[in-house]
């Protein structure tokens, strides 16, 4: 009894003091950005815009504007995932123009030449900026825009649905990402023996869920959502994605990868998952 008691104190005490240290800084750890440049349209013979524009707060965020291989049929906004930068997610994505899509690119704050520091509320007001910015070229038909968001960036686009400069968005596409903050953090705290049993009560107190793509999901129709997913992600678990889909109103459509990991669909260029998307998008345009 008395070694039980103990044990319960020990397990509290780490507990406590795990939240103690995380608390403050684990939001933080949704972001690894840098500045190295990995890729650029040129490399792969496409011509390219390098853009400057300012977020809703005035910070200078950078892009990468794509056009066409020949006519355009839409233009696809890319949220790109939580560590590098633009460059070394533009990989995913570099397919799409020659596809027919225009394809716009950008760094969220702090994120390679983008400035600032990353954070929640600001990332999402670049997500905002970006809408606007690509909306109102005059290259652009503003009627039909689509959106692909990939890990946390599948959030951000599920998001900025909320917003009335998103009324115009045509459809989302979202790849690898979470259903909630608290609950990708209560999955990661699960993998820690001790504070397992903790995880509800630890992950509501490190973290809530502000702008989380499970508040947003059900109120985007009448914008179709597809949703994509690896069964064998250990970034984000593959049931987030199920959960997402669940919570989204119709229309709206589930792909499974096979034994895909995190943000696999698109890597191979024989990739069926590919053309999944593109007829996905030309549904809709």
């Amino acid at each position: 009894m008395v070694l039980r008691i103990r044990t319960s104190w020990c397990i509290a005490v780490v507990a406590v003091a795990c939240t103690l240290l995380f608390a403050g800084c684990v939001e933080r750890l949704f972001y690894y950005p840098n500045d190295r440049v990995y890729d650029t349209p040129a490399s792969r013979d496409l011509s390219y815009d390098e853009v400057e524009f300012e977020s809703r707060d005035g910070t200078a965020l950078t892009g990468w504007f794509i056009p066409a291989v020949g006519r355009a049929v839409g233009t696809v906004i890319h949220f790109h995932g939580n560590a590098q930068n633009m460059s070394a997610h533009f990989s995913f994505v570099s397919w799409l123009p020659v596809r027919g899509f225009n394809l716009f690119v950008f760094d969220y704050r702090g994120y390679g030449r983008s400035e600032g520091k990353p954070e929640r509320e600001g990332i999402y007001e670049d997500c905002i900026a970006a809408l606007v910015y690509v909306v109102n070229r005059p290259d652009v038909d503003p009627e039909r825009v689509v959106i692909l968001g990939q890990s946390i960036g599948g959030a951000y686009a599920v998001a900025v649905m909320q917003e009335e400069i998103a009324r115009g968005v045509r459809a989302v596409a979202v790849d690898s990402s979470f259903y909630s903050y608290r609950l990708i953090v209560q999955d990661k705290i699960a993998r820690i023996p001790v504070l397992s049993v903790l995880r509800r009560p630890l992950s509501r107190l490190v973290i809530d869920d502000r702008l989380s793509p499970h508040l947003v999901v059900g109120r985007i129709s009448p914008a179709p959502i597809l949703i994509i997913h690896g069964t064998d992600d250990r970034v984000v678990p593959f049931h987030h994605g199920k959960m997402l889909y669940d919570a989204a109103a119709q229309p709206k459509e589930f792909v499974a990868v096979e034994g895909g990991k995190h943000i696999e669909a698109f890597v191979r260029p024989e990739s069926t998952f590919r053309d999944t998307l593109v007829r996905f998008y030309l549904s809709v345009l």
